[in-house]
């Protein structure tokens, strides 16, 4: 299997989009897969100390892509945590996105021509509702999940890069992308790069990854993922918050 094929079929998997779409001869596209895609944890650590654990899976089934995770503060483990399932058509198309954190809800679904968010707080007995002019092929990237943009990553692998003599090649200059962010209940544009492949440590491991800037207007991130097996996240930096995420 070529390595473009290989981000392509991740990309199926996902349902960031669908693979016929972007094909280059649609003949050699692999058929839609059922079951578990991704599964796993991150540690998210803040100044070199663990303060939360993401648990997170990826699965797909009859044409839709559900990717939940389960958030965990390690000083308060005894709390429910926050909880969040996004949904998505094999075009890449949302279906629904929840969110809770025990004390209050929201959802996100498509509505006529916009997305449509409801939230629920634990004192108001009807959900609050605003409206966002975007179209439901819009990214999903809520705080502080961090599987949101590992499927983030794996839509720009899909769309905008191609092998070109072994190594991976992308649209040149950064991509931009329409998201929204439901717990702040606003959206933004984000931007996309391929920077290459770099050495970073791990748990003491040195290992050669893909990297790609994640950036926004008021955020630099970075991410690194695992061109051989089916470009996984592994590690996220934020400098600015003396923040690491590391798959455990």
């Amino acid at each position: 299997m070529t390595l473009v094929t290989r981000v392509r079929w991740g990309m199926v998997t996902v349902l960031a989009c669908a693979v016929g779409t972007y094909a280059v001869d649609k003949k050699e596209a692999p058929k839609a897969s059922t079951g578990q895609v991704d599964s796993g944890s991150f540690g998210v650590f803040i100044g070199g100390q663990r303060v939360v654990t993401e648990s997170f899976t990826v699965q797909q089934s009859n044409g839709t892509s559900t990717i939940k995770a389960h958030l965990q503060e390690l000083k308060n483990s005894t709390a429910v945590g926050q909880k969040s399932e996004l949904q998505m058509t094999g075009s890449g198309e949302l279906v629904h996105y929840e969110w809770t954190d025990g004390s209050g809800s929201l959802t996100v679904a498509p509505k006529d021509e916009f997305l449509l968010e409801k939230i629920t707080t634990g004192s108001a007995s009807k959900p609050a509702e605003q409206p966002f002019l975007m179209p439901n092929t819009s990214a999903i990237l809520d705080n502080n999940v961090f599987v949101h943009r590992e499927v983030l990553a794996w839509r720009y692998l899909a769309t905008n890069c191609q092998p070109a003599n072994g190594p991976l090649k992308c649209q040149q200059g950064a991509v931009e992308f329409g998201v929204l962010v439901p717990q702040d209940r606003t959206s933004m544009r984000v931007r996309v790069e391929l920077v290459g492949k770099e050495k970073v440590t791990i748990r003491g491991t040195e290992r050669e990854l893909l990297r790609l800037n994640l950036k926004g207007e008021a955020f630099a991130w970075a991410l690194w993922v695992d061109d051989k097996d089916q470009f996984k996240l592994i590690r996220v930096a934020i400098p600015s918050d003396n923040t690491e995420v590391v798959r455990d």
